[in-house]
Order: structure tokens, then sequence, then C-alpha cells
């Protein structure tokens, strides 16, 4: 009988493994077990229905490791709803982001969908903790659901080639009984916020929103529509709004307010946001992916943004992840548009007299990032075709005026956070940083044109960024050239016809 049952149990036990065995998974530098390149037939975008079902499959996993390597292990792979994205452009031809999927037919190996992203993991694995200790991330990639066996193959950029490396694959077989193709039943409210059309051929936000209790919905809502309007209202999104699709799902908690480890404030919330991420004390993110997939997914969407309901200033966002605002503080509009640039854009910081700032690195490859470059060859400048004619590169601007009054102020910042003042006099001091970039700006030469001027990406040396002026530099509301184009490619992939 025991021998019996121990079979029983070996049995389920290899079972439960059987969908394991063809992952391979990356390790560290030293490590001899890498997967190999598939060779990918790339024919372009494919006839979606020769190859997909209208619905969405989502792929769990866990990412851990530490600044040295990285591990990655199948969680679960779900129905993640109706497919919100275009049935025609599939391929990433963009190809922005640390990290890029691919979903390869397993049989032809042909290249049936891919997207580049940026995850929490990349930057957990930047800090000084993940030099000495372990993280671990639970991530999702989604893609429209195969009609047959695939590949997922992960890539990560090398920082000596800028190329994309594979540092994982994983088989994936959509009629196996480990693939959970049922749809979630939904009970959450959603609020549309305006609908343009049909997700298939728009751009698709979904809005959650985290520290509202049910009394708070009201609230909610019109936090959500306040700030899409307001975004809305901006360049390139003011001209393409009727590309764009946004819905709210409620999302109550039982508290208001999220938690703030630094001033001591904790709570548990529906979707888990905090402050405080990687000891910042105003960047707000939530681990708890599951729980927001699965909340979001009540919606078609290709982008989400969640609303803190907090007054302390704080946000943040990732490319091809989520974007995080505190609708409270007085520069909630601003933090909208600047975290979604990340998050939609791929767009980097412009900014660079920070608490993270560098004075020089040794930069020997192009950022990713389309908005900043590192001029390594300013005759093929990466935004060359918007250069304002008779502009010099590098394009020269008073930096040193500007850079000592940046310095200043955010010696003064960190001063006033470490006394934790109430949050308007922290408002009433980016208002006077407001009001003199202002001045300075309006005695450049060259305050309207594109160029290359130095100063970005935390870098004071060394990188540069397109224009003197943008809402990825400083708190003045309006894109560059080179963000708003970037926008546009981003969009375009979503909302091109056929």
């Amino acid at each position: 009988m025991k021998k019996l049952l121990l079979l029983a149990v070996l049995s389920v036990i290899m079972a439960s493994c059987q969908w394991t065995v063809n992952h391979k998974t990356s390790l560290n530098q030293a490590d001899t077990t890498k997967p190999a390149e598939i060779a990918v037939i790339d024919n372009g975008n494919v006839v979606f229905d020769k190859y997909f079902t209208d619905k969405t499959m989502r792929l769990d996993y866990d990412h851990s490791g530490t600044s040295k390597e990285e591990h990655f292990a199948v969680d679960r792979i779900v129905s993640d709803g109706a497919w919100p994205g275009s049935t025609f452009v599939l391929i990433d031809k963009l190809a922005m982001g640390p990290y890029f999927f691919s979903v390869i037919d397993k049989d032809s190996k042909t290249l049936l969908y891919s997207r580049g992203f940026a995850d929490i993991f990349g930057e957990w694995a930047s800090t000084p903790e993940a030099d000495k200790n372990w993280g671990s991330f639970n991530e999702s990639v989604r893609f429209p659901w195969p009609l047959k066996p695939v590949t997922v193959v992960m890539g990560k950029r090398d920082p000596q080639t800028n190329k994309f490396k594979t540092i994982w694959t994983t088989d994936v077989d959509p009629a196996s009984r480990e693939v959970n193709p049922a749809d979630l039943a939904h009970s959450n409210v959603v609020d549309v916020i305006q609908e343009n059309g049909p997700a298939s051929s728009k751009l698709d936000i979904v809005i959650l929103g985290d520290g509202y209790t049910k009394a708070e919905m009201g609230k909610f809502k019109a936090d959500a529509k306040k700030l899409s309007a307001f975004m809305m209202a901006q360049d390139p999104y003011k001209s393409r709004v009727m590309d764009i699709n946004i819905r709210a799902v409620e999302t109550p908690s039982e508290v208001s307010g999220v938690c703030k480890p630094h001033p001591g404030v904790f709570k548990r919330t529906a979707l888990s946001v905090q402050y405080g991420i990687f000891d910042s004390e105003r960047y707000a993110l939530t681990f708890d992916n599951k729980t927001v997939r699965n909340v979001a997914s009540q919606v078609p969407y290709d982008f989400m943004i969640i609303l803190i309901n907090e007054r302390t200033y704080g946000g943040g966002g990732i490319y091809n992840l989520y974007t995080t605002v505190s609708v409270d503080n007085k520069y909630a509009e601003y933090i909208m548009v600047h975290e979604f640039g990340h998050h939609l854009g791929g767009l980097a910081d412009e900014y660079y007299t920070s608490s993270v700032s560098y004075e020089a690195q040794d930069i020997k490859v192009e950022p990713w990032e389309p908005n900043v470059t590192a001029l390594l060859d300013k005759n093929n400048l990466k935004w060359k075709d918007l250069v304002t004619a008779g502009t010099p590169i590098p394009t020269p601007w008073n930096k040193e005026t500007f850079d000592k009054f940046g310095y200043q102020v955010q010696k003064e910042r960190d001063s006033l956070r470490n006394a934790k003042v109430p949050e308007e006099v922290m408002e009433a001091l980016f208002m006077r940083q407001y009001k003199q970039e202002d001045e300075y700006f309006s005695k450049e030469k060259y305050k309207d044109a594109v160029g290359a001027f130095e100063g970005a990406n935390y870098t004071q040396k060394g990188m540069y960024r397109s224009q003197l002026d943008c809402i990825m530099y400083t708190r003045h509301i309006h894109f560059c050239m080179v963000c708003q184009k970037s926008i546009n490619n981003v969009m375009d992939q979503y909302t091109a016809a056929k």
C-alpha cells in the first residue's frame, strides 16, 4: 500500500513538473548552460487568424537574482481576457527597453509576436542592495493566445553591444492542462472615461486606484476623469485623442491612503501600492503583480495607470509595465504626464541635478531610450531628422548657471524632506524652482531649437537631450519634439490599421 501511495505521489510530482522540462534558464556570467540563440524566421507581421485566437495569454513568471545573475521560473499561464492589441502590427520594430520577448511558432520557428519592456527586477538590480542580497519579483508578459505550441524567448540588452541576447526560453502548449483558458469572473465596477472604437484599433488605457475606500469611489472616478482629461489636452495625445480608449476599474480598499514606510505609516490596500521603493521616499510602486493584472483584465488594456489616493508627492513609470501617480498633490497633473511618458513612450528622465545623478560616466554605447544620447557620433544623431537648421551640435546653453541653481534646489529639497515638512512647503519650493527656470530659459538663444543639449539621464556630462526644455527635464508640461515622436511611434503599434 505504501509503495502504491509512493508511486502515486511520484506520478503527481512528475506530472506537475512535466511542463518545466523544456525551460532553459540563464544564470550568471560564468554559467555554461545559457540558452542558445534560436534561428528565428522573421517574415514580418503574420496573418493573425492563422496563428492566434482573439484572446490574451498571460505568462506569469518569477524573476529573481542579484546584480550579477538572474533566473526565471514560470509561475502560471492564464487567460487575461480579450486580446486588446492590434491584429496587424504584431512585431515590435522599435525594440526599446532593457528586455525584449518574442513568441516563436515552435514547429516552423516563425516569429509571431514581440515587445520590448522594462521591469522592476531590472531597476532593483541596479541598486546597492542587489550587490549583496537576492531579490525576486513576479512579472508577466502578455501576447495573443496561440493556436499551436510556441516558444517564448526572453532577451536582455547587452550593455557592451546594445543588442538583445537570449537569457531564457520556455515552451508553451495552449492545449496543456497547465494552461488555464478560463476568464476570471469579475465584479468590479467599470467606468468608461472615453471610448472611441474597438480595442483592436485603439490604444487602450486602464486606470486602477489604490487607497480609495468604497465610500471614496466617487472621488476615484472624478480623479480618473480629471487627470485623463488633462493628459488628453497635451500633445501628442491631444491630436490623437480619437485613437485612445480609457476605462477605469474600481478597486476599493478597506483603508484610505497607502503604505508610506519612511514616515512610519503602514497600511494594507487592495493593490499593495507603497512609497519608499528601493529606499526612495517618493517612489511608489506595487509588487503585487498578479492582483493588479487580474483586476485590469476586466477590460481590454495596453497600458495601465494606478492612481494613489494620497497628497504626498510621488509616483513612478516603467516602460510597458504601469504608471503610478499621487492624485491630491499640487503637481499630480505633471506626475501623470511625466510618468506616463516613461510607461508608454520609453522615455528617459532628462534631469540630472538629483539624488541619483552622476557627475561623469564612461559611456561607450548609446542609451536605448529615444530622447537622450551619448553623442558618440554627432553626424548620426538619433533625432537628426528633427534638428533645427543652423543649430550647432552639441548645442551651447548657460548650463553652469542652471546647474548651480538646480543643485541648490536639490540640497534644499533633501533638507525639507529630512525635516518632514508639510507637503505645501515642498510644493512652494517646486513653484519657486519652476519660475526661476522660466527666467533662465527665456534668455537662451536656442530655447526653441532641436539640437543636443548637455545634461540628461541623471548624468551631468557626456549625456545629451534634444531640446532645452521638456516635461522629462523640468515640471513645465510639454513634450519636446523627440519625445512626441517616440510616443506617436508607440501609439502607431496599437492603432495602425491594415
